[in-house]
């Protein structure tokens, strides 16, 4: 993605400040045949999830079409912006932003028109009109205008829809979760409240098959493996790994074997697209015991059992540092390879050469090179280097070099382009506006050399636009 403006003045800055500290599952594709759900089209998070995303957040996303340039007078007089506005009436509702936005775009394409029309922006949220309503019909003057239709549908959500749901099961139009009603010909159950609100909204398949798709390809987009997301509402910080969540239990294994600095702000409703799965409960290096015996060390995702006391006792381990676990607590590792006393360095070092100056990661015989500084600070941020001489790291193997963490984000001081590493390749972030939805922030990009870069192979990059040319058609009610 290239920088905006502001950000790319700020580069020399930005590096300066840098280089002073001290120191990822694949991007689903969009995919127009995507198949919904008629029961269950959003959950209840994705409509009452006031944390799902920020102001900053939301204007980003109104940057592609010309709302995010727009301002209007609010139901109280006052001048503010379409952000302002769709936030204002957000929080006042207690609904989530975004659902606001995609009944913007489901009812009058207004995110993504970079020139709407006036009766575009009246009607913005299709609110009070019905199939055989005529807009200039005077009872409903009241209801146009861009702040107005937003005022007046959420407030009808919020206080009808709902309040109806949360009494009585059922809203005026009798659509309830569990109440079996027919839909253009279709009979529907709804699941939840979320879809129940849909329906009464619009009693038509066709817009709310759309409303799904475009949710889908806005917010459903999955975050890399080796993101980090930490819950607003509780503060709990999950692993996202292999297409499921891990929740990390413990300060100490988060430190032990994660980039604080990679940690992204996220609602519940984004958290629940992912089944939870094993926790992170100790950290890196520690040392369990099985109920049969076996002593392990954990080494981030594996457990490496010791062959014998003996090799237990020659690498320098104590019986002091052994915790008793069930076999539940052993299960989230694969089994790794085991300990010996033939074993070097299995809790991983690092050395360097005392007269090149290269630093590598030593680890079971193998050294890994260290091709920048920016990914030995990214990777050790505390670790100590020992130097050697040049006789002994050639008694180490060569391998592969140490590659930034999964869910780092990296951009080359000389390219406007940003990537986010997962499985050890880059994906590209297409535009500013799949940024901001994914929750990052300019601040965690590691600026580095192209050297570094380039170690990470290129994958498919990451984006949230809507193709125009998809199946998705966008229709008022």
């Amino acid at each position: 993605m290239r920088l905006p403006d502001f950000v790319r003045k700020n580069i020399l800055i930005l590096i300066i400040i840098i280089l002073a500290l001290p120191q990822g599952i694949f991007a689903s594709e969009i995919n127009s045949s995507t198949e919904i759900d008629l029961d269950y089209l959003a959950s209840d998070d994705q409509m009452l999830d006031t944390f799902a995303t920020t102001k900053t957040e939301l204007e980003s996303l109104l940057s592609r079409g010309a709302l995010n340039s727009m301002s209007f007078k609010d139901v109280s007089g006052i001048q503010k912006n379409a952000t302002e506005i769709i936030w204002d009436y957000a929080q006042k509702f207690s609904l989530n932003p975004r659902f606001i936005t995609v009944l913007l775009q489901r009812e009058q394409s207004l995110i993504e028109d970079p020139n709407p029309s006036s009766d575009q922006l009246n009607w913005a949220m299709g609110y009070a009109i019905c199939d055989s309503c005529s807009k200039t019909d005077p009872l409903l003057q009241k209801f146009s205008g861009f702040a107005n239709q937003i005022y007046y549908a959420t407030k009808r959500i919020r206080e009808s829809y709902l309040s109806d749901l949360e009494s009585r099961g059922f809203t005026e139009s009798g659509i309830g979760p569990g109440i079996e009603v027919v839909i253009d010909g279709v009979e529907i159950i709804p699941e939840n409240f979320a879809t129940s609100v849909l329906y009464t909204y619009t009693p038509h398949i066709n817009g709310n098959q759309n409303f799904a798709k475009i949710w889908d390809r806005w917010f459903n987009n999955r975050h890399v493996d080796g993101s980090l997301l930490q819950d607003k509402t509780t503060g709990g910080i999950w692993l996202i790994q292999n297409g499921v969540r891990r929740p990390i239990t413990s300060k100490a294994a988060f430190l032990s074997r994660f980039n604080q600095n990679n940690v992204i702000q996220v609602g519940p409703s984004i958290l629940e697209i992912y089944e939870i799965g094993a926790p992170i409960q100790f950290p890196n290096y520690s040392l369990l015991r099985s109920p049969r015996g076996t002593v392990y060390l954990i080494v981030d995702d594996f457990r490496r059992g010791f062959k014998s006391q003996e090799a237990f006792r020659a690498l320098g381990f104590s019986p002091d540092e052994i915790t008793d676990v069930a076999w539940e607590d052993l299960d989230a590792y694969e089994e790794g390879e085991p300990i010996d006393t033939a074993s070097v360095y299995p809790k991983g070092t690092l050395l360097q050469n005392n007269k090149t100056g290269g630093v590598f990661f030593v680890e079971n015989g193998n050294k890994h090179p260290i091709m920048s500084k920016e990914i030995l600070l990214a990777n050790f941020p505390s670790s100590t280097i020992t130097q050697v001489k040049p006789e002994d790291l050639n008694s180490y193997e060569t391998v592969d070099p140490v590659l930034f963490q999964d869910g780092t984000l990296i951009a080359m001081r000389e390219s406007p382009e940003i990537y986010v590493i997962s499985n050890g390749t880059r994906h590209h972030i297409q535009d500013e506006a799949t940024f901001k939805t994914f929750g990052w922030n300019w601040n965690q990009i590691i600026w580095t050399n192209e050297r570094s870069i380039l170690l990470h192979s290129l994958a498919e990059p990451i984006d949230t636009s809507i193709d125009t040319s998809s199946d998705v058609n966008i229709a008022t009610r």
